[in-house]
């Protein structure tokens, strides 16, 4: 497994020897709010050796430097900078929403886009009624405010509810944080900031590349309705939901996933997949 360039701003981790030809398109993973690369061991080792991934560490989580006084626009370029062109991009809740922005940008040429526990727009609205209230968010932030570690322990427990094995996907995204650094507090109100304001849904609908959306059946923090109405929205998208797991099905359930993801990938299908859910158990 490589680290990232001497140098580079954002951290990140490849390995796996991937596959020789031209249609091997190298998989880029991007974590979730207060999380970092650490999350994705599981599923990168339910990948095999013969996947070759990249794992990022957002800007200000794990050990990826924090961009002061730069704006949204400046850390998503700070990302696309790092991204291999022609990628098959896999997002994870906030990671999801950054990927669907990456793969609209022409440049990247993404090819693939496999969104986990992610919505469209994570703040309900009158057309939306798949997110959490704005109050309740802006309450979160202030309770970020008074105590971060706390805060970010709060929302780790309400990822893990709702899974088949919730103590073990809890303790998994705790170690996640020990073993590999926590975010810093201005990443952290960056990311509640994005939550709040973007809404993605016309920027979904022109999303014209093969799309997997993975939603967990219990997910506390997005729920599957999101999942299934951001399918709607995408040209080319289709639904798998994990029975009994939560925000976190790749952590519940990386085999499970990992098959579905190497599918799909791999899939050379110029058909619109069904938008029907599959359901795993």
């Amino acid at each position: 497994m490589s680290a990232a360039r001497a140098g580079s701003v954002l951290y990140s981790e490849t390995g796996g020897a991937g596959e020789d030809g031209a249609d091997a398109a190298p998989l880029v993973m991007l974590h979730g709010w207060g999380l970092n690369l650490r999350v994705f061991d599981g599923l990168r080792a339910a990948l095999g050796a013969g996947q070759r991934v990249t794992a990022i560490d957002l800007p200000g989580h794990g050990r990826s430097a924090w961009m002061a006084q730069a704006s949204p626009q400046q850390q998503l370029a700070c990302l696309a900078a790092v991204l291999p062109r022609g990628a098959a991009l896999v997002g994870w809740s906030l990671g999801g929403q950054l990927a669907l922005q990456l793969a609209s940008q022409p440049a990247l040429a993404v090819r693939r886009l496999v969104l986990i526990a992610t919505s469209a727009r994570f703040v309900r609205a009158d057309d939306w009624p798949h997110g959490i209230a704005a109050a309740t968010l802006r309450a979160f932030a202030a309770r970020l405010e008074r105590d971060a570690g706390q805060t970010v322990a709060d929302f780790l427990e309400l990822q893990a509810r709702g899974s088949a094995d919730a103590a073990a996907v809890l303790a998994s995204l705790q170690l996640s944080l020990q073993q590999h650094g926590a975010a810093a507090p201005e990443a952290l109100r960056a990311g509640l900031a994005l939550l709040e304001h973007n809404d993605l849904r016309a920027l979904a609908r022109r999303i014209d590349i093969p799309a997997l959306v993975i939603a967990g059946q219990y997910d506390r923090v997005t729920p599957p309705q999101a999942a299934r109405s951001l399918v709607q929205l995408m040209p080319r998208a289709r639904l798998l939901q994990i029975g009994r797991a939560g925000h976190a099905p790749f952590v519940s359930h990386p085999t499970q996933v990992g098959a579905a993801l190497l599918e799909f990938i791999h899939d050379d299908s110029r058909q619109r997949p069904s938008a029907e859910p599959q359901l795993t158990p």
